[in-house]
């Protein structure tokens, strides 16, 4: 781990990993649902990339804002989302956070700033950069962070509204989840030369972290969040990680693409839980059987949510219209109003 300086409150400690196992048993039941065919349409996991989310999501604060991907259950539950909207949303129900009508890759938490996710690879970028002008232009501090892939950056609306943010100095954060492939095919493959060096030639100041380190992405996460809200941004972070499971749930038989002992060295290496779980107890901030408990009460809690929406009822018939359009008043729409 990282050699960050210990906190004087260990809850803050507690509370990361408590947030990266509810990521990874919120993605084992999600996968599960799926497997035994319970979850309409398909997902993708967010398994190992853990520490990305929690690192950057505990630098900010619930008025802030994320957007998020077609990968974002974690970022989702890392912003606050609870387990039983998630998971009635994966599964249609009423009670889901966009009453069942989102599903997987278009939960969106406005009570927690969580502006949505987005099935569109690179589709949230304008939307995190149009947030990012809103706080400036109503005089907030709040801070956007965008959440994408290295798969992202090969869509030209990033260095459109890279362009833009370098410009207006907005309060955003461009944060680069590079786990090393984008679908089937290896980054390298499909990203020519630095990626970071392609915000750098905007002007923006821009970071490698290492994704797997919790503590080192919430120190770095900390000191830019902090620089946004005064003026300073934006920033621009490559993190570098690793998804354990396929491109999506049914990307099973991935030996074509990647061999089983690089997944394997991951998982026994760099697991982000695992690693932070060992410094939480080698820094005596947590015993063993502490942390068991703490996985334990959440894989209760995700067990009791997913029966809860098995259970759930769906929207009705009638709903099939609602939420499409925004409301809006006849009387403003006469000419001349």
């Amino acid at each position: 781990m990282s050699p960050v300086k210990k906190k004087t409150n260990s809850e803050d400690y507690l509370r990361m990993y408590r947030q990266m196992v509810r990521i990874r048993v919120f993605e084992d039941n999600a996968n599960q649902l799926y497997l035994s065919a319970k979850m309409p349409g398909l997902t993708h996991m967010y398994s190992g990339e853990e520490a990305v989310a929690v690192g950057i999501c505990e630098a900010l604060r619930v008025s802030d804002k994320i957007t998020s991907t077609h990968r974002g259950h974690g970022h989702c539950v890392a912003k606050g989302a609870r387990f039983k909207e998630m998971f009635c949303e994966l599964l249609g129900r009423e009670e889901g956070y966009c009453r069942g009508k989102g599903g997987s890759m278009h939960i969106a938490d406005q009570s927690n700033g969580n502006l949505g996710a987005n099935a569109i690879v690179g589709g949230s970028m304008g939307i995190a950069t149009g947030s990012a002008l809103r706080a400036k232009l109503q005089g907030s501090d709040d801070v956007t962070v965008c959440f994408f892939g290295d798969g992202a950056t090969a869509q030209g609306l990033l260095y459109e509204v890279m362009n833009m943010a370098a410009l207006w100095k907005l309060p955003v954060i461009y944060a680069c989840e590079n786990n090393g492939y984008s679908e089937y095919t290896k980054t390298e493959e499909i990203a020519a030369g630095s990626i970071v060096a392609r915000a750098e030639a905007f002007g923006i100041e821009s970071f490698r972290v290492d994704g797997q380190d919790v503590l080192a992405v919430n120190d770095l996460a900390q000191k830019l969040v902090g620089r946004a809200r005064r003026g300073e941004g934006p920033f621009f972070i490559e993190l570098v990680t690793y998804r354990y499971h396929g491109h999506h749930v049914g990307d099973i038989n991935r030996d074509y693409y990647r061999s089983k002992e690089e997944e394997a060295i991951w998982k026994e290496r760099r697991d982000p839980i695992v690693n932070f779980g060992k410094w939480l107890t080698d820094e005596g901030v947590a015993s063993a059987k502490e942390l068991q408990a703490i996985e334990e009460e959440v894989r209760a809690d995700a067990k009791a949510a997913v029966e809860y929406a098995l259970a759930a009822r769906y929207p009705e018939a009638a709903e099939v219209d609602m939420h499409v359009y925004a409301a809006t008043d006849p009387d403003t729409l006469r000419p001349g109003a």
